[in-house]
């Protein structure tokens, strides 16, 4: 998709802003052709463009939503990354009682996966 690379191009040459909004305008036409997986790796983008910039809220709120969508639809593994990311970002924000939460969230979700195999 052409968003798409416009998107990796903008975060490549440190224009996050930018490129944090066109992977949410990405995310949101995956997800609406039923691409779920690729929706959630533009979340999960820009999350990281919000992060490079700072803007903490605004990651953590992507990264939620990455996780979310991809705990729904059984990628388990990618949520448990976006909540890695999450956590890191209540760090920044110095909400240790999120901190934990989202630690506790993560332990829960790797000893699910452990228990499969």
């Amino acid at each position: 998709m052409k968003l798409h690379k416009e998107a990796g191009a903008l975060y490549d040459a440190g224009k996050y802003k930018e490129a944090e909004e066109v992977f949410l305008r990405t995310a949101e036409l995956y997800h609406k052709g039923q691409n779920y997986f690729d929706s959630t790796s533009m979340l999960y983008k820009a999350g990281e463009s919000a992060y490079a910039l700072k803007n903490y809220e605004g990651a953590v709120e992507h990264f939620l939503k990455s996780a979310d969508l991809s705990f729904q639809k059984g990628f388990d593994r990618f949520g448990v990354s976006a909540l890695e990311y999450a956590r890191d970002c209540y760090g920044a924000l110095k909400k240790p009682a999120k901190v934990a939460e989202t630690e506790e969230k993560i332990k829960e979700v790797k000893a699910k996966l452990e228990s499969a195999f």
